[in-house]
């Protein structure tokens, strides 16, 4: 199982640098987990960035994928892993989505660097490509 990162769909959207190396994992949607909070992310990164419909084309795209809900048990986990980690709120729920569902977390934010589970992939340093 696959589980993107806000960060590497926003990438995807708007064809930027690393848009490529998160391409197959957001394709592949039989392996791919989508936490809900991820669409929350990325639909107000695109609101900002762009524009409704680009926002809700994006959103569309990613419910092809196994749309997790945050319930009690994946929010206790979170806070735990977020307390154990220091992460901020989306990024241990995410975090605690990829470990529930055995996914391998692909992400480019430098909070997630060297911990287990995660694939994490430096950000280029051009816009796009």
């Amino acid at each position: 199982m696959n589980l993107v990162d806000s960060s590497g769909w926003i990438e995807y959207f708007i064809d930027s640098s690393n848009a490529d190396i998160f391409a197959p994992f957001i394709e592949d949607v039989k392996t791919l987990i989508v936490p809900s909070i991820s669409i929350y992310e990325v639909f107000k990164k695109l609101l900002i960035e762009a524009d409704e419909n680009i926002a809700l084309m994006a959103i569309t795209q990613m419910q092809l994928g196994k749309v997790i809900v945050l319930d009690e048990p994946l929010a206790l986990n979170a806070a735990r892993i977020g307390y154990d980690l220091k992460l901020a709120l989306a990024d241990s729920i995410i975090l605690a989505t990829a470990y529930q569902y055995n996914a391998i977390l692909h992400t480019q934010d430098e909070h997630f660097k060297n911990i287990p589970g995660v694939n994490f992939i430096p950000k280029k340093n051009s816009a796009t490509k």
